[in-house]
């Protein structure tokens, strides 16, 4: 078998697919992410902070890493100057020396006066690079997803099949099926149909409460994905973009097949999650602080890479009834005082501050957040560089927060440091 022959075990441990070291990897990371609302409003989505210390990016890229990847193109477009800067910052170690390198590309009409207007667009208006490195396989990857995964296997499996196109998939519940690109497959998991957001999606075989969803990764050939691309651009009726103009085409002429994302020895469901609007993202935050959560960030054999800010270790101060600095079930990254102050279920990134008096449940604060003393703070996101003024109470009074601030149908409240201006 294909994925026999060209598949080892590092000294870790950890599966590597030797046909990695000939792939080459397009993150597409220009997306405008405007369903994050004010999260994504001076930057794009795959630069938003995350878990605590990294930045959405990171888990697409630490993948690449982890697997043997280190020919990596970022494609970004809008709002992209703090992802350029934590790139350049963190991510800067490959040797090109060694072919080894994650280049950023601009969109930067190169074919004409456009901009990226679709996801094919992005990867056609940069077929150049691409063809100059030679790879056998191209994996496109979206930018701002949060999971951990070796796409040695994926590989291996696209070779197996004989496919042309090899498309990841996660099972999802049928009721949320129709915010993803659903595919049907065959037992063998050929793909049959490929529908972008259906209003009536088709479940699994066998299994009516589950569908099949597209992750956005995609293997295919250098040559195949160029002709495929090509032909797409020539069509002025197209909106150039893989999940609606490229891969359901595809599947009538070609081998299209679907790679489940599954534990390989217990095929259980892999953690994958698309942070798409707020709730998603508080949520996928959220899970991160529970006693056993699916994603495991301290998992020395899959390292997330990221840019390290030089700060000191959390500190919690003061020892007196009433003005105890604590923390219970939460996470707190570096440069965190906790000052007199109470913390539950929340997820503090780096450089928080909580002062004296305040109490902190169930709530995600973005780097920098400096919140005040006597503060009271429930389910909420507190963006990056936002100061809470003194005595301020959020997450208690829905009806006061959906006039200050943008709050989510479950509840989740957004607040940003432009919010609280607008109320001093």
């Amino acid at each position: 078998m294909t994925s026999i022959r060209h598949a080892a075990r590092n000294n870790t441990g950890r599966y590597v697919s030797r046909l990695t070291s000939g792939t080459l990897a397009v993150v597409m990371a220009g997306g405008r992410g405007e369903r994050l609302k004010a999260l994504t409003v001076q930057r794009c989505k795959p630069a938003t902070p995350f878990g605590g210390k990294f930045r959405i990016i990171d888990f697409v890229l630490s993948n690449c890493v982890n697997s043997g990847i280190r020919q990596i193109a970022v494609l970004t477009q809008y709002k992209a100057q703090s992802l350029i800067q934590h790139i350049q910052r963190g991510w800067s170690y490959l040797r090109g020396e060694l072919g080894e390198f994650i280049e950023l590309i601009p969109a930067q009409q190169q074919i004409g006066e456009m901009w990226y207007r679709g996801t094919a667009d992005s990867v056609y208006q940069n077929l150049d690079f691409i063809r100059q490195h030679h790879p056998t396989h191209v994996l496109i990857l979206a930018g701002d997803h949060i999971y951990k995964m070796d796409y040695g296997p994926m590989i291996a499996y696209h070779e197996q099949c004989e496919a042309d196109i090899t498309v990841g998939v996660v099972d999802v519940p049928i009721e949320r099926a129709k915010e993803f690109g659903i595919v049907t497959t065959d037992d063998t998991n050929r793909i049959l149909k490929f529908a972008e957001k259906p209003a009536s999606p088709d479940p699994i075989q066998g299994q009516t409460h589950l569908a099949r969803a597209s992750m956005g990764i995609y293997v295919i050939g250098t040559d195949r994905l160029a002709k495929m691309l090509i032909e797409d651009a020539a069509n002025s009726a197209s909106s150039h973009d893989f999940g609606k103009n490229i891969i359901p085409p595809a599947i009538s002429r070609m081998r299209v097949f679907a790679y489940p994302f599954q534990d390989v020895e217990t095929r259980a469901q892999s953690y994958w999650r698309d942070v798409g609007n707020v709730d998603a993202f508080y949520e996928a935050n959220m899970e991160l602080v529970a006693l056993n959560p699916e994603l495991n960030v301290y998992d020395q054999q899959w390292p997330i890479w990221t840019y390290q800010a030089q700060q000191p270790p959390a500190k919690f101060v003061l020892d007196e009834d009433g003005r105890r600095g604590m923390a219970v079930n939460s996470m707190i990254a570096g440069g965190c005082i906790i000052s007199g102050a109470y913390v539950a279920q929340s997820l503090l990134s780096t450089d928080a501050r909580v002062e004296e008096g305040s109490r902190v449940e169930s709530s995600v604060l973005l780097p920098s957040v400096s919140v005040g003393r006597r503060c009271m703070i429930k389910r909420c996101i507190i963006d990056e560089h936002c100061s809470i003024p003194d005595g301020m109470r959020i997450g208690y009074d829905p009806g006061i927060d959906r006039e200050r601030f943008y709050t989510t149908k479950r509840g989740v409240v957004l607040v940003t440091g432009e919010m609280i201006k607008a109320l001093l």
